[in-house]
């Protein structure tokens, strides 16, 4: 039997993150072969990832990042909240994103096929699965493309948002980005509002005017001033701005730089 030392199994537990009985017991199985013990704890991960597919991964961290006119924003999920907040779930995250940004990636499955440190992203996670006990999966992942691409990651690592501006304007960007975290508007303007979300706000109103004893005659007159109103609330670029309700963000870009524009958002939140 191969001679198993502490420097090969904290070597083994370095590149593959499992713990130190679990990189030892593989090392003795593989008699001492360093890519073979890799493999064993890479099947390992299958199985536990087999045996938890059908489980619910809800939690999980939410990253952003940009770099030339590209940004990304992920969620690798996990099953606990406890998982989400450990350090090296974190870094895993941050590891994914930063290969997205670096490949352009504009979808999530030729990212799960690109090589991260010697194995695609989806066979990582299967074998950090292993590691970690809990079904792993990329959960939200979203591009923009923009002259200027603003970020914003919410303490806690549970929300994060994408702003494009039309030109660089770093503070503008990041200010825009969390008025878009915080308020959560429904598109940016009225114009990207779906078909069916108008629709249904402009039959609500009626609904409620009706309600409220207004003539028949003056429901969709009311209804279309009630729409106007959601508009101001649920597009970004009429929204209020949180550090100063008497501009909209439209107002407060050009105020910042004239002409400066948003020209699209992303958000991705985990229970939020």
């Amino acid at each position: 039997m191969a001679t198993i030392t502490a420097a090969d199994v904290n070597k083994l537990r370095k590149q593959t993150g499992a713990g130190m009985m679990d990189c030892k017991k593989a090392l003795q199985e593989a008699e001492g072969d360093f890519e073979k013990a890799v493999d064993i704890l890479r099947k390992k991960g299958q199985k536990i990832a087999a045996k938890r597919a059908d489980r619910e991964a809800a939690e999980g961290c939410v990253l952003a990042g940009s770099k030339e006119g590209f940004g990304v924003v992920l969620s690798l999920n996990c099953e606990t909240d406890f998982v989400a907040k450990n350090d090296s779930f974190v870094a895993l995250t941050q590891s994914v994103l930063d290969l997205a940004l670096a490949n352009t990636f504009s979808s999530k499955e030729a990212l799960l096929k690109a090589d991260l440190n010697g194995m695609s992203v989806e066979e990582k996670l299967t074998e950090q699965t292993g590691v970690i006990g809990e079904k792993l999966e990329i959960g939200a992942f979203e591009t923009l493309e923009a002259p200027y691409v603003a970020t914003y990651i919410h303490a806690g690592n549970k929300l994060a948002t994408l702003v494009g501006l039309t030109g660089e304007a770093e503070d503008a960007g990041r200010n825009v980005a969390m008025q878009a975290a915080a308020m959560n508007p429904v598109a940016l303007n009225r114009d990207e509002v779906p078909q069916e979300v108008v629709e249904r706000e402009l039959e609500v109103g009626k609904d409620m005017a009706r309600q409220e004893g207004k003539p028949e005659e003056m429901l969709d007159k009311i209804a279309t001033g009630r729409l106007n109103k959601f508009y101001k609330e649920n597009t970004l670029v009429e929204q209020e701005y949180i550090r100063d309700n008497k501009l909209t963000i439209a107002k407060y870009l050009d105020s910042e730089e004239k002409g400066l524009t948003v020209t699209g958002f992303k958000r991705v939140g985990l229970g939020v």
